[in-house]
């Protein structure tokens, strides 16, 4: 079992996203996914995607906002990866030269036009919902072949 965060920093109708070019063997290699990466003990999630973000990109992020969490049974081999999903806009810092990538600032309407996973597509529509959501995204060589999701209303509503 592996445990992650992926975060996607906005800004002015753009979303920062890396271009996983620069690994060996990286099972993301050719894609363009948000920051994020796996936990090291102890941390919460907000420690995670706060430490993730400053290695990968640079960049500080301030309140980081949690809009879901992904079960991916048996991505990548054996492993279940469970995913705590963030956005931010709020951060300082300076943009350092990625070694998973190329960062780029990505228009909001243009992002659908990458090469992303075919999951990645359903979860950031499934951001622009105020509700939490709960999703399981199974792949199988590399394609989506099932998805669920369920959405939880704040108490307030």
């Amino acid at each position: 079992m592996k445990l992650a965060t992926l975060c996607y920093l906005k800004r002015n109708g753009q979303t920062l996203m890396l271009h996983r070019i620069k690994k060996e063997n990286d099972l993301h290699a050719g894609k363009w996914n948000g920051l994020g990466g796996k936990f090291l003990p102890g941390e919460s999630p907000e420690q995670c995607v706060i430490r993730e973000v400053q290695e990968e990109s640079g960049l500080i992020i301030e309140k980081p906002r949690l809009h879901g969490f992904i079960t991916f049974p048996g991505f990548a081999g054996d492993d279940d990866w469970y995913v705590f999903v963030f956005s931010a806009r709020q951060f300082g810092g300076q943009l350092i030269d990625s070694d998973e990538g190329h960062l780029h600032w990505i228009e909001d309407e243009r992002l659908s036009d990458l090469p992303l996973w075919e999951g990645d597509h359903l979860f950031l529509e499934w951001m622009k919902d105020e509700r939490f959501f709960s999703a399981l995204l199974r792949y199988e060589a590399d394609k989506l072949a099932e998805h669920q999701v369920v959405f939880y209303e704040s108490p307030e509503q």
